[in-house]
């Protein structure tokens, strides 16, 4: 029982220092105050991935194709995001990341990096640096489980 219980109380502990940390990276950056979370997350997946229809990326954000219409509208309104009918049926759009697009998600991780980086040594000792570095491939496990 007192594992369960540990393994309980880290799990709360993991869980709102990641929020937090999430929180502060993200205002780290002037460029993220445009975009909603859900916009972020779709430049991201099309940064990852050549092309994407709609309906794929709705699924994978787990929203509704006509929210994510809606986020796509916005996306091509910023210039982030250019759509091309399909070769092989061109009644569908793919949906691909402009080099406009490209930019900004480099611009935010620029930024990001920055201040991640100043903390890290600002904050942190060498031998909190190196425990940090050796939890890496633990976290690492956490985000890709199912």
């Amino acid at each position: 029982m007192a594992e369960q219980s540990d393994a309980a109380q880290l799990a709360v502990e993991l869980r709102t220092v990641v929020f937090r940390l999430i929180k502060k990276l993200r205002s780290q950056s002037s460029a993220h105050s445009k975009i909603s979370l859900t916009e972020r997350s779709v430049l991201k997946l099309l940064d990852q991935h050549p092309q994407l229809l709609p309906t794929e990326l709705a699924a994978r954000e787990k929203v509704t194709t006509q929210a994510m219409s809606q986020i796509l509208r916005h996306l091509t309104e910023l210039g982030y995001i250019t759509r091309q009918a399909l070769e092989a049926d061109k009644r569908k759009v793919g949906i691909s990341l402009s080099a406009e697009g490209r930019a900004y998600l480099q611009e935010v991780r620029h930024e990001v990096d920055e201040w991640l980086v100043k903390a890290l040594q600002e904050t942190c000792s060498t031998e909190e640096l190196a425990k940090v570095h050796q939890v890496l491939p633990a976290l690492t496990k956490l985000v890709d489980a199912e």
